[in-house]
């Protein structure tokens, strides 16, 4: 199976995916606003609307990615390291912002199931920064002269919502406990911030420095 990436490159996608899941942003806002004004059912069904978004973006940044890859592997090249650049400014972000958990008191829940996976959906493939996030990201775990590249972008893409799913569920079951702790635990999310902060930074610099 050609698409399937090395031990190695699993290993480290699957951690980088794990710390940028613990790291509060807007879709796990989303998951645990949704919960606590409409309950499970709804937080639930605002996380399927996210992924579905996620899927998306995995396919298209895939066939634009691979395509570029076919046209020019310096181009590839240069977008890793772009790529690189941006990761660099996230770790920095981090440290300076802190993580954006933000849940909206109060407000009615949306009227159906249906409407809040579509605001998922929509929140998620409107969102420039999960674009850019994708474009940037998935590049940096693929050689420019895979020819299996196309495919390794789909699966590491498949592999992100496969991962984070189950946690994003279990967050939802247990968003009293979580919203609990990010607003009276400021520490832990500072602490969350500086993991982030270190793996992303610590990954980026070795991206810059194989690509010179």
């Amino acid at each position: 199976m050609p698409f399937l990436p090395d031990l190695h490159t699993l290993v480290l996608f699957s951690g980088a995916c794990l710390v940028l899941f613990v790291t509060p942003g807007p879709d796990m806002s989303l998951f645990l606003s949704k919960t606590v004004q409409g309950g499970r059912a709804c937080g639930m069904a605002a996380m399927l609307g996210a992924f579905t978004g996620a899927l998306v973006h995995t396919l298209l940044a895939a066939l634009g990615l691979s395509a570029l890859l076919a046209a020019s592997p310096a181009a590839f090249t240069a977008v890793k390291i772009v790529g690189a650049l941006y990761l660099l400014w996230m770790a920095w972000d981090a440290l300076r912002n802190g993580s954006a958990l933000s849940l909206r008191p109060g407000g009615p829940a949306p009227a159906s199931l249906r409407a809040t996976w579509l605001l998922g959906v929509g929140i998620n493939l409107s969102n420039p920064k999960v674009i850019l996030f994708f474009v940037t990201f998935l590049p940096q775990f693929v050689a420019a002269g895979d020819p299996h590249a196309a495919g390794k972008l789909v699966f590491l893409g498949l592999w992100f919502v496969a991962l984070s799913a189950p946690l994003a569920a279990l967050a939802i079951l247990a968003a009293d406990e979580v919203v609990a702790l990010a607003r009276t635990r400021p520490r832990v999310l500072r602490g969350v911030d500086i993991v982030f902060a270190g793996v992303f930074g610590l990954f980026a610099l070795q991206i810059l420095a194989t690509a010179r």
